[in-house]
């Protein structure tokens, strides 16, 4: 079969993951995630009842859907996807974060564990790590020297893990028991934010300490939203064809607003409005001069971020979806999709494109890096 190289993918509360090709709109796969093999159904637990997150490998060839209380690993291609199923966690699996190999995947969930998993063991069960958390584990983020996995929870902590030692190593509680909802890191290393229910982001510079460790000093604290904020994004600071001049921190909240904030002096430079209901995720495009989001009103909608106007809006959806992926299969992980967001730009010719077909809600969504 014949794959676009820019794919849009959405999971749904109808228990379908589908394929899109992004520049026509145009359904060309389906995937039923909830039919599990029995054998891979663990007693007592029954079948997932939502993805709560899809990540793509960093060879763009696997597609993991974070379920309730599994993930499933898709292969992109070939015709019959499902590859493997990982089954560990007892309740919902809210995060998940690769390894810049591809080599190890790592997953939260309100089970209150992290775990690390092998992707090179084809057994049933190659969950090689558990992390004891204590508390559900709500976002979950790799730093960039891959020996450090940062944990938000629902207690409000910040919890930082040692995968050297294999060990937890420090924790930071920016107020109280406020629940963490998101957290991003600078794609160099410097800089981590946390933004959580009362509508505050902390932002942390981040340095190297002693033992290659990596040091936290409080830098800002911003009052984004009087809303909870159920996403926060740094943009990508720069790829092999662009530098930012200007670094961008995106707010996505339940408030129905997504805020975009210059992070040298943390002003506010735009407030994208539009949807009609809570805005549950956001993506840069890899040049960051858009930002694709996705709301419980069942739309997605990609903007400008010159002009901070939505160009495109993706709608027909009647079921929740809880996570939208938007990749380009011709990109390496460091890749841009500068060249195929530019193609974008020519096409639609300031003009709103809606593109309509599928019964989704849309509560996620992921640029590919």
């Amino acid at each position: 079969m014949c794959h676009p190289s820019v794919i849009l993918a959405t999971a749904s509360y109808d228990r379908t993951i589908r394929f899109w090709e992004a520049q026509t709109g145009r359904c060309y796969r389906t995937i039923l995630y909830a039919a599990l093999p029995k054998n891979e159904l663990a007693e007592g637990r029954g079948k997932p009842r939502h993805v709560n997150r899809l990540e793509i490998s960093p060879d763009k060839r696997y597609l993991a859907a974070a379920c309730n209380p599994y993930i499933r690993l898709f292969d992109l291609n070939f015709s019959n996807l499902h590859v493997r199923t990982f089954a560990s966690h007892t309740s919902n699996v809210m995060a998940l974060e690769f390894q810049r190999d591809g080599r190890v995947m790592y997953s939260g969930s309100e089970d209150g564990t992290v775990k690390t998993w092998d992707m090179r063991e084809y057994e049933a069960n190659c969950c090689i790590n558990d992390y004891e958390n204590d508390c559900a584990v709500n976002s979950i983020v790799l730093h960039p020297n891959q020996n450090e996995l940062i944990t938000g929870d629902q207690n409000g902590a910040i919890s930082v893990w040692d995968l050297r030692a294999d060990s937890w190593r420090l924790e930071l509680i920016p107020e109280g028991a406020i629940p963490v909802r998101s957290l991003s890191v600078m794609s160099d290393g410097t800089m981590l934010v946390a933004a959580n229910d009362r509508g505050t982001c902390y932002v942390w510079s981040m340095l190297r300490g002693n033992q290659m460790m990596t040091e936290f000093e409080p830098l800002h604290k911003l009052q984004a939203h009087d809303e909870p904020i159920l996403k926060c994004l740094l943009a990508p600071e720069k790829n092999s064809f662009i530098y930012l001049l200007i670094k961008y921190l995106a707010t996505a909240s339940s408030d129905k607003t997504v805020k975009i904030w210059n992070v040298d002096n943390f002003k506010l430079e735009k407030v994208l409005t539009g949807h009609q209901r809570w805005v549950w995720d956001c993506a840069f495009s890899a040049d960051a001069e858009f930002l694709v989001t996705a709301s419980s009103d069942m739309t997605a909608r990609l903007w400008s971020m010159k002009t901070g106007k939505d160009v495109r809006v993706f709608q027909g959806h009647h079921k929740a979806t809880k996570t939208l992926v938007h990749f380009n299969r011709n990109r390496s992980y460091y890749g841009s999709d500068l060249i195929v967001i530019k193609h974008f730009s020519l096409q639609l010719n300031d003009k709103k494109h809606i593109m309509r077909g599928f019964s989704v809600e849309l509560f996620t969504t992921i640029f590919s890096r």
